[in-house]
């Protein structure tokens, strides 16, 4: 059986970083981790290879060589994923589809052929026993979670490590907070089942032996979901993993409850990570209360961001307006949040309700729910009726994107979070020639011609000689304000 595994395009977004990747000479940020360990889940005898659309084209010549393509997909690869399709129908090669679009619009996609549903390790081994028998059915959707313990080192052999900026790979799903419009409980769980430490440490030497030493993005929704494990197996043996080794630093997602652990903070940086994204949302507390996002009530947020910092954790923010308690002042309420927490990656986006979230069922039942997400998080889009009026909440929305991310706010940002920052002095990833044409890329693009000219010569230069262990970190973040203020324009109207 020869299998062809095809990841769709994403367009552009807010975590596409397509305009800070070609400083870098890179072509995505992740390769699709979910095809790769799908890929090893299948026999093992058979013949497979990966085309990623968003780094390699779909030759005529891949579809003739397959008996099946398998194709996993996010909402926001919708329309990607359907030019895809209509390739392999006209192409005749049989269609199999998973990932998180097709959960709430497997009924949309009639000419796929066969639905694996949830997650792999449970929902394609029935669909292998029918095919194998000639008897395959149109959806597979297995109840219950599968077993973490069980799950294979993903097949790395299938990708080219050169085209992306970063690799990805997974400790643990579900989480144990149940926030009313965040779908991953839906999906995975509310009790985080985790990998053994053997595991991680197998899927490290697995990269490490293909030659990857960048950086590592650990994909799971909420890494501290099961602080105990994580202090007691698996940042032990992170720390003991990177003895000796350069270039390794990660990357992921956790609760602002981490704050909270000086010590699981500390263990964290000590394992090498350096950035984790965090959902604040707001700082309002009628809207924490609405959502029940109750790790974040109650707490002096911009407090805690501080001190993320301070130990050594870049904190990257989501923000979302559009609650049913927010009134007008929420929008200069964010504003003040984001610039005085020095969070320079904020994402702002409007509230969205997600099929199979709580906020979807009560959208649907108070009769507001017109539609689906687009599953781009900054498109100034709502897929309900929201409680203020329409016109006065997108004109907010866009101000705040058109305040954040203009040159003066955004690298006043820059400085504040260097200012906490530095005290960590930790600078851990290996500088290689493309982060120095980087430099001297961002001089052409930002320092001589971006209409940023004065802010970025004045970070520099305040960099340069008040934290100059940090100037890789702030010439990184002027790049990556580069892609926000260019993909935000794209919605707002605003020039970059």
């Amino acid at each position: 059986m020869r299998i062809l595994l095809v990841y769709p395009e994403f367009p552009d977004t807010f975590w596409s970083f397509r305009h800070a990747l070609r400083f870098i000479h890179k072509k995505a940020s992740f390769p699709p981790l979910g095809l790769l360990t799908v890929a090893a889940l299948l026999p093992e005898e058979w013949e497979k290879r990966l085309v990623d659309l968003n780094v390699q084209t779909l030759s005529q010549r891949d579809l003739a060589w397959a008996d099946y393509v398998f194709v996993s997909a996010m909402v926001a690869q919708r329309e990607s994923t359907r030019a895809l399709v209509a390739r392999c129908r006209q192409a005749g090669v049989p269609v199999v589809a998973g990932g998180p679009l097709f959960l709430g619009e497997w009924e949309d996609f009639p000419e796929i052929d066969h639905f694996v549903l949830g997650e792999g390790e449970v929902s394609l081994p029935p669909f292998l026993e029918d095919l194998a028998r000639g008897e395959p059915k149109r959806v597979y959707q297995c109840e219950g979670y599968a077993d973490m313990h069980a799950t294979p080192t993903p097949l790395w052999e299938l990708v080219d490590l050169r085209y992306y900026s970063s690799m990805c790979l997974q400790y643990s799903r579900g989480c144990p907070f149940d926030c009313e419009f965040c779908n991953i409980t839906a999906m995975l769980g509310r009790r985080p089942r985790t990998k053994t430490a053997e595991q991680i440490v197998h899927e490290l030497d697995a990269l490490y032996r293909a030659g990857w030493r960048g950086g590592v993005f650990f994909v799971d929704d909420n890494l501290i979901g099961n602080k105990r494990d994580l202090k007691d197996n698996i940042l032990p043996a992170l720390i003991e993993w990177r003895k000796g080794k350069v270039g390794y630093a990660f990357q992921t997602e956790v609760s602002i409850n981490l704050v909270d652990d000086p010590e699981l903070m500390e263990m964290m940086v000590q394992a090498g990570f350096e950035r984790v994204f965090v959902g604040i949302e707001t700082p309002d507390e009628e809207g924490l209360a609405e959502c029940n996002k109750v790790q974040n009530r109650g707490r002096d947020l911009v407090e805690a961001v501080h001190r993320m910092h301070q130990a050594g954790l870049e904190v990257q923010g989501g923000f979302i307006v559009g609650f049913d308690s927010d009134t007008p002042s929420i929008f200069q309420r964010q504003i003040e949040f984001i610039q005085s927490s020095g969070i320079v990656t904020a994402m702002v986006g409007l509230l969205q309700a997600p099929f199979g979230t709580r906020l979807y069922e009560r959208m649907r039942e108070e009769g507001r729910l017109v539609g689906s997400t687009s599953g781009n998080n900054t498109d100034d889009t709502m897929n309900f009726q929201p409680k203020m009026n329409p016109d006065l909440l997108h004109e907010g929305y866009r101000r705040i994107l058109e305040t954040i991310y203009a040159p003066k706010y955004y690298y006043e940002r820059v400085r504040t979070f260097l200012k906490t920052y530095e005290k960590a002095g930790i600078a851990r990833t290996r500088l290689e020639w493309q982060h120095l044409a980087a430099f001297f890329r961002s001089i052409v693009a930002l320092g001589l011609k971006g209409q940023e000219r004065w802010e970025y010569w004045k970070l520099f230069f305040w960099t340069l000689f008040t934290r100059p262990r940090m100037l890789p970190q702030a010439i990184t973040l002027a790049i990556y304000g580069f892609h926000f203020r260019l993909v935000c324009a794209s919605y707002v109207g605003q020039g970059a």
